[in-house]
């Protein structure tokens, strides 16, 4: 039977390939939770807390996993592939990534599982066990720290630039979301991910977003990183 839950935090939209500017590490955070194991999806997307995630499962050892989580009503983990492929393993993986819980599960008659999982936090990963059956990994949650009072300032010109460049994407025939999409979920943390989950970035971008050590830096990266998109959104519709 499909597992459904009462709410949906946001939309996941597939981001696209593009290039690191910086590394992919995670600092100390010396408010992060305690270290537990998590069982792990590593993926060539990105989930950041309060998006939607729908995956198509069909390798055995992410069967299993998915099987555990519903079993025990647990939660798995979501890192980028930095390179690999998600298939057969062997890949690199990044540091920081999202905790994620099933919302809705559908298996079909051959084993495979369909399933829908929504990011409900950030984790950082503090080591890897052995990928039996399926990749585990000690993690501690790492929230982002309490946001300052310029914050409500820098997520209103978020959403205004935003929607702007979403905008322009229109224009130019770009798929994307509307932009009318809502881009509010009413916590300040859950909202700078929002705006980077929406916005037209690549994966390594919202990689950078995602593992940013606070609410302010993170909209300040995606304000230089939507600076640049609108100034070439504005040059292709000029001709240029």
């Amino acid at each position: 039977m499909p597992r459904t839950s009462s709410r949906v935090l946001g939309s996941y939209v597939p981001p696209c390939t593009d290039q690191a500017a910086a590394p992919l590490v995670a600092p100390i955070a010396p408010y992060a939770a305690q270290v537990a194991t998590l069982s792990m999806f590593p993926l060539q997307s990105v989930l950041l807390p309060g998006a939607v995630l729908p995956l198509h499962v069909f390798e055995d050892r992410y069967k299993a996993l998915v099987e555990r989580c519903l079993a025990a009503d647990e939660d798995f983990g979501v890192v980028l592939i930095s390179r690999g492929s998600e298939v057969g393993g062997g890949e690199q993986r990044t540091e920081v990534g999202t905790r994620a819980h099933i919302v809705q599960a559908e298996q079909t008659a051959d084993g495979r599982w369909g399933i829908l999982a929504v990011g409900t936090g950030r984790i950082r990963v503090d080591g890897w066990d052995d990928d039996a059956p399926h990749p585990v990994a000690r993690v501690s949650d790492w929230p982002d720290p309490p946001a300052g009072a310029a914050v409500a300032d820098a997520l209103a010109a978020g959403r205004a630039r935003v929607r702007r460049v979403l905008a322009l994407h229109a224009e130019l025939g770009d798929p994307g979301p509307p932009a009318t999409v809502d881009l509010e979920l009413g916590e300040p943390s859950l909202d700078s991910h929002r705006l980077a989950t929406v916005a037209p970035l690549g994966d390594l971008d919202r990689q950078q977003l995602l593992a940013a050590p606070s609410i302010e830096q993170r909209l300040a990266r995606l304000d230089v990183l939507l600076d640049e998109d609108e100034q070439v959104s504005r040059a292709r519709l000029a001709g240029g």
